[in-house]
């Protein structure tokens, strides 16, 4: 791929054309294969595939993911229904074990308790980030065993 402008412009590409990105407010800058994304997406679950997106471009050596999580206004909800959704994911994803739970403050997820796996620890933040209304996720899980 060779230089930053080609780089930067198969990102952008590539962000285009992944149907789980909304990249219109997304931004890319390439200094030396290093991609900086900035501006903001609708979801946490978009923010996560918009730097898996720009990690399968060739001749990216890193990315440094600066996107903000900007709720549609509506999508705002109090932090007791967040966590109940949040709650009732977890709950319904058999790869994440009774006994972890997510707690929520001002549209931040927390998620607490203990697995045997760090695949199972993965899969408890990747189901919470596609609960709408999620702004970020702190993941206290800890693995033992």
């Amino acid at each position: 791929m060779g230089t930053d402008t080609n780089i930067e412009a198969a990102v952008q590409k590539e962000l285009d054309s992944d149907p789980l990105v909304d990249a219109h407010d997304i931004v890319v800058e390439v200094t030396d294969g290093a991609v900086s994304l900035t501006g903001t997406v609708p979801s946490q679950a978009q923010c996560a595939a918009a730097v898996a997106a720009a990690h399968r471009v060739a001749g990216v050596i890193g990315v440094d993911n600066l996107l903000a999580v900007a709720l549609p206004s509506g999508d705002f909800g109090d932090d007791a229904s967040l966590a109940q959704l949040a709650n009732q994911a977890l709950a319904t994803n058999a790869a994440v074990p009774d006994g972890i739970k997510a707690t929520a403050r001002h549209g931040n997820i927390f998620l607490t308790g203990t697995v045997s796996l760090s695949a199972r620890r993965v899969a408890a933040e990747e189901t919470v980030a596609g609960v709408a209304g999620v702004l970020s996720i702190t993941n206290e899980i800890e693995v033992q065993g």
